[in-house]
């Protein structure tokens, strides 16, 4: 098939390079602009999958908008069977839904119509799902309304949205494969009109810990902010992100320490962190941060 591919993330690299490893055409990537980069912000850096495009050799265009009728009318010139959208970060407008011949499929990272919008992984973690997946959706107007042609599940169990990512990433390679290879025989299913959630973006203060919710809440939370934007306390001014943690025995005042090794109350129960990165400072073992920087039992963090 001829396919235009979107995506920006690298949650839409194995995507793009499983189309290309099953021997379609892939005319034309659009992705996000190159943004800035580098540790100051100076050189322009392009997208995972704007990155891997022109690795694979093929056209890349970034426009920052498709709503003005010149780039509708590059987007149809492109003569596309499908189009193919990952995490491409534009809305698309009708115009260009309905340019490929067998308008645009989107990889979309949970169970619809649980979690329709921008941050799935994320919200099915915090929500405490016990289960998300990856739908390969008919695209239409609506947010995240169009049917779903095929369908695959995980378990999330302990898993951060590092890992989810990765995983859905996978297996949404391997299901646009499967769909693109006989289209008829995945026709699409309108999603139930039951159990509608919004995956709202995330905000980046959403991601401080809130020690006054249960220890299995707050595990919660440092798992969907891993590894961004990364769930923090504060103490005496400085952030500090958690970045793995358990839970423990103890009781006490929510966001108190309980011991010496940074075992923190909860609302209820209570956490052990694991792993912790100071402000500038790499990622370390708790035992290596407290060292240095002792954290006493009966300290209040924030």
């Amino acid at each position: 098939m001829r396919i235009i591919y979107m995506g920006t993330p690298e949650f839409a690299v194995p995507a793009l390079e499983a189309l290309v490893a099953a021997g379609h055409e892939v005319v034309a990537v659009y992705s996000q602009p190159p943004r800035p980069g580098g540790r100051r912000g100076r050189e322009l850096t392009p997208s995972p999958v704007h990155k891997r495009a022109l690795e694979l050799g093929i056209e890349v265009r970034h426009p920052v908008s498709l709503k003005g009728p010149e780039e509708q009318e590059a987007f149809a010139a492109l003569q596309a069977d499908v189009a193919v959208v990952a995490a491409y970060g534009l809305i698309l407008p009708k115009a260009v839904l309905a340019a490929p011949k067998h308008g645009c499929l989107n990889l979309h990272g949970s169970l619809l119509p649980r979690w329709r919008g921008a941050a799935p992984i994320q919200r099915a973690i915090l929500a405490g799902d016990a289960e998300t997946g990856i739908g390969i959706m008919q695209m239409e107007a609506g947010l995240d309304t169009g049917p779903v042609r095929l369908e695959g599940r995980t378990p999330i169990a302990g898993k951060t949205t590092g890992e989810l990512t990765q995983e859905l990433a996978a297996m949404g390679a391997e299901l646009i494969v499967q769909v693109l290879a006989d289209l008829e025989a995945y026709p699409p299913h309108a999603q139930p009109d039951d159990d509608i959630t919004y995956a709202h973006k995330i905000d980046k203060a959403e991601a401080r810990l809130v020690f006054s919710a249960s220890a299995q809440q707050v595990l919660r939370q440092i798992r969907a902010f891993m590894p961004a934007p990364g769930a923090f306390f504060e103490l005496e001014g400085e952030r500090y992100k958690v970045l793995a943690a358990e839970l423990a025995e103890g009781s006490g005042e929510a966001g108190t320490t309980l011991d010496d090794i940074l075992t923190i109350a909860c609302g209820s129960g209570a956490i052990r962190v694991l792993t912790v990165q100071r402000a500038g400072k790499p990622a370390m073992p708790s035992a290596d941060l407290l060292r240095g920087r002792p954290i006493p039992a009966g300290t209040l963090l924030a």
